[in-house]
């Protein structure tokens, strides 16, 4: 079905100036990057950096969609074709990422942005144009209510830290440094042993993992935009995060621990905490805890270190397939292929990662 066959036009206005849409290219990046910063719903992952990075590790193809008026940059959709395990292929703002979506300096401008994409979809018959938006447009797609984020203001001194914490998990995260001596250090160098963990993770989790290139393209891609901490307990480390910096804001992305560390000695709750602390030593205004499934574990666990929920406004637009993606951990029909996965040896698990990965963004 096509924009137009939806019933759906954008809304105009008389004081606005009809926008002109193109692809965006790589010399477009130092422009479209400064408006994104600039952007009140600019992420981490609208940056052509992010692009990049999926590009060359997951072999994706760029489809930005930039909007001008009188040639000033007015709008930014960042966009990508992701393949599909055969041939289907889909449009997607953003792959790999938490958020995405349309930047308009007005409504029009995202809603041209969002038409355009729309009809690139029915062209290119794509299987679905995704949007994984923060907030809602009023675009007139099919919503998804799956995930929430979980984003809060630091406090001004790292020891305040602790008091925003619910009283049990406050107890954990004390009992973690004083019982059982964790400590949170900061470092590229850790690169190999936060990718061991994170796999580990990911195979209990029943998913497949991202390969470790990819994590180092990250790092190589924004410097020290992205950090690697590390929880020791004496000389063993038990737990790692890899965060990336914007703005103000500190998210706290990508995690693994060691088997039992939560269990034996809170670590997970220790180096959230111990985490917050570093950011605002860093000067840092807000802490990302990033996305979770509302049926989640780590839902329930975000929500038990203090955080609120906010409802992640996702929105498709359906070209081939016919409903949401359901290969998902929330759909009970994967569980044989979880549990599959989960028995699997370590080195044959991240081998199989490798193929595999690209095609669940």
């Amino acid at each position: 079905m096509t924009p137009e066959a939806s019933g759906w036009t954008p809304r105009e206005s008389a004081d606005e100036i009809e926008p002109q849409l193109r692809l965006g290219t790589s010399a477009d990046d130092g422009a479209r990057d400064d408006y994104v910063r600039a952007h009140r719903q600019g992420t981490f992952f609208h940056l052509a950096g992010w692009r990049d990075v999926i590009e060359r590790e997951m072999g994706h193809e760029p489809a930005d969609l930039l909007a001008f008026r009188e040639g000033r940059l007015v709008g930014v959709l960042p966009l990508m074709r992701a393949p599909g395990p055969v041939t289907r292929r889909s449009l997607i703002s953003m792959p790999f990422a938490v958020y995405g979506g349309p930047l308009g300096d007005s409504p029009l401008v995202a809603q041209r942005l969002v038409q355009a994409a729309m009809e690139a979809a029915e062209r290119g018959r794509a299987g679905r144009l995704e949007l994984r938006c923060i907030e809602d447009g009023g675009l007139p797609l099919a919503p998804c209510e799956l995930y929430a984020t979980f984003v809060r203001d630091l406090p001004r001194r790292p020891e305040d830290v602790l008091a925003l914490m619910p009283k049990k998990a406050r107890a954990e995260a004390r009992k973690a440094r004083e019982k059982h001596a964790l400590v949170l250090t900061e470092g590229r160098w850790y690169l190999d042993d936060f990718v061991r963990m994170f796999h580990e993770n990911k195979r209990k989790l029943g998913s497949p993992g991202l390969p470790h290139s990819f994590f180092w393209a990250l790092c190589k891609r924004f410097g020290d935009d992205v950090r690697i901490h590390m929880v020791h307990r004496g000389r063993e480390p038990v737990a790692s995060v890899m965060s990336f910096l914007y703005g103000g804001d500190l998210l706290a992305y990508y995690s693994g621990a060691v088997e039992g560390a939560d269990r034996q000695c809170s670590a997970s709750n220790f180096m959230y905490m111990a985490l917050q602390e570093w950011a605002v030593g860093q000067g840092l205004r807000r802490f990302d805890f990033g996305r979770s499934r509302r049926d989640s574990g780590a839902y329930t666990f975000k929500e038990h270190q203090g955080f609120t929920p906010t409802p992640l406004q996702y929105r498709f637009h359906f070209v081939r397939d016919r409903a949401l993606p359901t290969l998902t951990p929330s759909n009970p029909r994967t569980k044989i292929l979880r549990d599959t996965w989960a028995r699997m040896p370590m080195p044959i698990a991240r081998k199989l990662s490798e193929e595999l990965c690209r095609y669940l963004p």
